[in-house]
């Protein structure tokens, strides 16, 4: 398992506005969201452009995964494993095996939250740092992503300096973040897709004053 980390891609949502400790709406879990849909069928369109065979998603319970599958015809192409969440016993009682599977299963997906709740401090729990801008978010959000995959290694324990990019074989030893902000890369020269172009112009929010976009040629 490389952890690579393929894309960033948004699902912008409107906050389930409840308060701490309030039990979430079982129901709201099990419909699914217009904006995740389209947030992983964009994803799973663009694996699939890939042509690497058949995609094996494992993902929690949202019903999102799902629709989006359906949306986008690809029943035949993505194996799903669904891994819901378990009840927790009380605190300090052992695991359940089912918990044990799901955190096994779920542990690169965590690991990454984790590493978003702790560097981006816009995505904390509590905090005053919001974002103004989708695209900022996003940005700060590539940016970790690009850290993860040729500069962090895959086990910091690991006497060997392995980075996930380097398990993909797009590198050769870890990289520096000079060697990554060293050549600006132009839009015209690159294979964008319309929501990495729209990102990158910062055309998503719409409900801010439009951006001078006197450097984005």
């Amino acid at each position: 398992m490389s952890r690579f980390v393929v894309d960033v891609d948004p699902a912008p949502h409107r906050g389930p506005g409840r308060r701490p400790g309030r039990e979430p709406d079982a129901r709201a879990w099990a419909a699914p969201d217009g904006t995740y849909v389209k947030s992983i069928s964009r994803t799973l369109s663009a694996l699939i452009a890939r042509g690497r065979g058949e995609i094996l998603l494992k993902a929690d319970g949202r019903r999102d995964y799902v629709a989006a599958i359906k949306k986008t015809g690809t029943a035949s192409l993505v194996r799903l494993i669904a891994y819901p969440n378990p009840r927790r016993g009380p605190k300090g009682s052992p695991r359940s095996r089912e918990a044990a599977e799901r955190d096994k299963a779920m542990g690169p997906v965590d690991q990454l939250h984790k590493m978003f709740r702790h560097s981006c401090a816009d995505h904390k729990r509590e905090t005053i740092a919001f974002g103004r801008r989708l695209e900022s978010s996003l940005g700060r959000a590539h940016l970790l992503a690009a850290w993860k995959n040729f500069i962090k290694r895959c086990n910091e324990n690991s006497p060997l300096p392995t980075t996930p990019a380097m398990r993909q074989r797009l590198a050769d030893e870890p990289w520096t973040w000079q060697r990554i902000l060293n050549q600006r890369l132009f839009i015209a020269h690159e294979a964008l897709s319309h929501s990495e172009l729209r990102l990158y112009e910062k055309r998503w929010t719409t409900s801010l004053p439009p951006l001078a976009l006197v450097n984005a040629g």
